[in-house]
Protein backbone atom coordinates (compact mmCIF):
# COMPACT_ATOMS: atom_id res chain seq x y z
CA UNK A 1 0.00 0.00 0.00
CA UNK A 2 1.55 3.51 -0.94
CA UNK A 3 1.48 6.63 1.01
CA UNK A 4 -1.77 8.67 -0.38
CA UNK A 5 -0.58 11.97 0.38
CA UNK A 6 -3.38 14.85 -0.14
CA UNK A 7 -2.24 18.91 0.06
CA UNK A 8 -4.43 21.06 2.38
CA UNK A 9 -4.58 24.29 3.42
CA UNK A 10 -3.51 25.12 6.89
CA UNK A 11 -5.53 27.43 9.34
CA UNK A 12 -2.82 30.59 8.38
CA UNK A 13 -2.75 29.99 5.03
CA UNK A 14 0.33 27.63 3.97
CA UNK A 15 -0.10 24.23 1.58
CA UNK A 16 0.80 21.50 4.20
CA UNK A 17 1.08 17.27 2.93
CA UNK A 18 -1.33 15.38 4.97
CA UNK A 19 -1.96 11.57 4.74
CA UNK A 20 -5.15 10.49 2.66
CA UNK A 21 -6.91 7.61 3.30
CA UNK A 22 -4.85 4.37 4.17
CA UNK A 23 -7.51 1.99 4.82
CA UNK A 24 -7.33 -1.62 2.42
CA UNK A 25 -9.70 -1.11 -0.61
CA UNK A 26 -12.79 -2.86 -0.88
CA UNK A 27 -14.91 -4.75 1.58
CA UNK A 28 -14.39 -7.78 4.20
CA UNK A 29 -15.48 -11.11 3.28
CA UNK A 30 -18.16 -12.28 5.43
CA UNK A 31 -15.61 -14.58 7.46
CA UNK A 32 -12.85 -12.40 7.45
CA UNK A 33 -14.52 -9.42 9.62
CA UNK A 34 -13.38 -9.42 12.79
CA UNK A 35 -10.11 -11.72 12.44
CA UNK A 36 -7.48 -8.66 12.64
CA UNK A 37 -4.97 -10.74 14.49
CA UNK A 38 -4.22 -12.60 10.63
CA UNK A 39 -3.18 -9.67 9.41
CA UNK A 40 -0.31 -9.55 11.97
CA UNK A 41 1.50 -12.82 11.58
CA UNK A 42 1.97 -15.60 14.02
CA UNK A 43 4.85 -14.16 15.57
CA UNK A 44 4.12 -13.51 19.73
CA UNK A 45 6.39 -10.57 19.47
CA UNK A 46 4.94 -8.93 16.71
CA UNK A 47 1.59 -9.11 18.02
CA UNK A 48 2.52 -7.69 21.44
CA UNK A 49 4.07 -4.59 19.72
CA UNK A 50 1.08 -4.00 17.50
CA UNK A 51 -1.01 -4.39 21.13
CA UNK A 52 1.27 -1.92 23.00
CA UNK A 53 1.72 0.67 19.94
CA UNK A 54 -2.09 0.79 20.18
CA UNK A 55 -2.43 0.84 24.36
CA UNK A 56 0.86 3.05 24.75
CA UNK A 57 -1.21 5.38 27.26
CA UNK A 58 -1.26 2.51 29.72
CA UNK A 59 2.27 0.98 28.79
CA UNK A 60 4.46 4.65 29.18
CA UNK A 61 6.85 5.23 31.54
CA UNK A 62 5.67 8.83 31.52
CA UNK A 63 1.88 8.92 32.49
CA UNK A 64 1.08 12.18 31.81
CA UNK A 65 -2.01 11.82 30.99
CA UNK A 66 -4.77 12.06 33.63
CA UNK A 67 -3.11 10.56 35.92
CA UNK A 68 -0.01 12.60 36.75
CA UNK A 69 0.54 15.98 36.31
CA UNK A 70 3.07 17.53 34.31
CA UNK A 71 3.92 20.60 36.11
CA UNK A 72 3.09 20.55 39.86
CA UNK A 73 0.27 23.25 41.04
Amino acid sequence: MGENKIVKDRFDGTKVEVLGETYDPGSPAEGDKYNWTERLGADRGELLKFLQTGLRYWYSNDWFGSEKRKNPA
